[in-house]
């Protein structure tokens, strides 16, 4: 074995040795199993109209875009899905991306600028740091949620130059939790920072056309750029980013290397996008209804001893410590024909390594949380 070969089981010695060495599970469910463990909680993925979009692109415009958008890749499905978002957010410019991962890094790698600061929630997407890292910028985070000390940051920034940025998304993606998004309004009401929101996991799930939390609360305008996933609650694939100022949309059109150089969505993902944004856009007395189907499930698990924050998004953590206890309660759940998210560190902070709950509609929630509770059997003291 060569020396870097050898570099390298070393380090993945060390992983499997704790518990955290990373496989691609091969996924064989059974149609009894309950997958509690992907993101598409409104079961769009699967749903005929969305799946029937998807078909007749195909049959249309053939399987790859085959080129980038710059180039060939923008066509008819391309633009239909531009113009439905432009309706969803009554917004007047949007890019759309190939991932989440490449908005993300394409957006603060190269928006933040040499003397900006950057202020971002430490629970941030890793996307997002990512391509923080790679900013001009000066980047802080601020401790998970503590808006005290964000102001206190941003006070010490008063009349300095260059612009500063604060970043946060709606939903957590790893404790489902979510800001006061009302109180970061203020705040840049006082500060007058640029505001960032990833709002992937709310989408869907909060507002009354399902456009996500910062609709629910009536602050969509306050937001410079409010970046959105297709493959998470609109069951497709790909992400977008809504700008207010239409000079970041052209800026990274002609700036972004992620954006320039990659064959772009596929057709079928951006009719399957389309159709999965009308379905959801209808949806506003069902949301109520999910929302507290999360609420109820969350004091359900809470009563059998377990500790579960409150809350009512489509994420539930269950924080169980070791990754070892986490990947043994996983293997205990899917032998019970119970699929959740089984996350370690380094994913979340050191202790944390939980299981994942990613709700989705049409679940009998009751005789879901009986299986769950006696698959789990009793806390430890």
């Amino acid at each position: 074995m060569s020396e870097i070969g050898r570099k390298f089981e070393k380090k993945l010695s060390d992983r499997a040795t704790q518990g955290l060495e990373r496989r691609l599970p091969v996924v064989c469910e059974d149609s009894d199993t309950i997958n509690l463990a992907d993101n598409d909680y409104l079961g769009l993925a699967h749903h005929p109209d969305v799946k029937e979009a998807a078909k007749q692109a195909i049959d249309e415009f053939g399987c790859s875009a085959s080129a980038s958008p710059l180039i060939t890749g923008f066509g008819k499905a391309h633009f239909a899905l531009q113009e439905r978002l432009l309706d969803w957010y009554d917004a007047d410019s949007v890019m759309i991306w190939n991932s989440g991962f490449a908005a993300n890094q394409a957006l603060f790698s190269l928006v933040p600028d040499r003397g900006d600061r950057i202020f971002a929630d430490r629970q941030i997407h890793h996307s997002v740091v990512s391509g923080l890292l790679r900013s001009k910028a000066d980047f802080r985070r601020f401790p998970h949620l503590n808006h005290a000390r964000l102001e206190e940051l941003l006070r010490q920034r008063q009349n300095s130059q260059g612009t500063d940025f604060v970043v946060t998304e709606s939903v957590f993606s790893m404790d489902g939790d979510s800001p006061d998004l009302m109180s970061m309004a203020d705040l840049k009401d006082r500060y007058g920072f640029t505001w960032i929101v990833d709002e992937a996991h709310a989408l869907g799930w909060y507002g009354e056309r399902g456009a996500g939390l910062l609709e629910q609360k009536g602050i969509l305008k306050r937001v410079d750029a409010i970046v959105g996933t297709l493959g998470k609650a609109l069951g497709s694939q790909g992400a977008f980013i809504i700008f207010k100022n239409d000079a970041w949309r052209r800026y990274l059109m002609n700036f972004s290397g992620p954006f320039i150089y990659s064959t772009f969505l596929a057709p079928a993902s951006a009719a399957a996008a389309v159709k999965a944004i009308e379905i959801t856009s209808q949806l506003s007395k069902e949301r109520v209804v999910w929302r507290n189907e999360s609420s109820h499930f969350r004091k359900g698990l809470r009563k059998a001893g377990w500790k579960v924050p409150s809350g009512d998004s489509p994420i539930v953590p269950l924080v169980l410590g070791h990754a070892r206890q986490a990947i043994a309660m996983s293997d205990r759940l899917k032998t019970g024909g119970v699929h959740a998210g089984m996350i370690r560190e380094p994913t979340v902070p050191v202790g944390s390594s939980r299981l994942r709950f990613s709700l989705k509609t049409g679940f009998d929630y009751t005789s879901l949380l009986e299986r769950i509770i006696s698959l789990m059997g009793e806390p430890e003291s």
